[in-house]
């Protein structure tokens, strides 16, 4: 008995090739790709930011110089208020979260959220914070001035 004998049978069934003649299951006539058009056409393929003809999102906003205009206006830099109790800051000012490694730099704006609860008072000078943890932190007996 030879080595041919003991192959495994295929499990997989190979892929149909479409529009490859009647007999692939999806061919004949249009191959499912519709009567006319660009998508119906070899390499018609349609970019994604193409809107059909009107004029494009890109062309309808105003124009700005530089190499500036497509980064975002604001790079906020956000600190969950969890990670303050986990380094005990008393004090909290944008140069201490610097030194505790919660920011990366000084130059974008600050911001504290995430609303949990504190045990310590905390004082904030210079941060800005959200509602609910503003909340937070005068109902644990602390202070945020902007």
């Amino acid at each position: 008995m030879s080595l041919l004998n003991k192959l495994q049978a295929i499990k997989q069934m190979p892929q149909r090739r479409a529009g490859r003649g009647y007999g692939s299951k999806r061919g004949g006539h249009t191959s499912s790709r519709g009567q006319k058009g660009q998508r119906s056409r070899s390499g018609g393929i349609v970019p994604l930011w193409f809107e059909g003809g009107q004029l494009p999102l890109i062309r309808r906003l105003p124009w700005q110089r530089g190499k500036g205009r497509l980064k975002p206006l604001h790079n906020r830099q956000e600190v969950q208020l969890a990670d303050l109790s986990k380094h005990k800051l008393e004090v909290v000012t944008p140069s201490a979260l610097l030194a505790a490694g919660l920011v990366s730099n000084l130059r974008d704006p600050i911001r504290l959220i995430g609303a949990t609860t504190l045990e310590t008072a905390i004082k904030v000078e210079g941060v800005e914070t959200s509602q609910p943890v503003l909340k937070a932190i005068e109902k644990a007996g602390g202070s945020v001035q902007a």
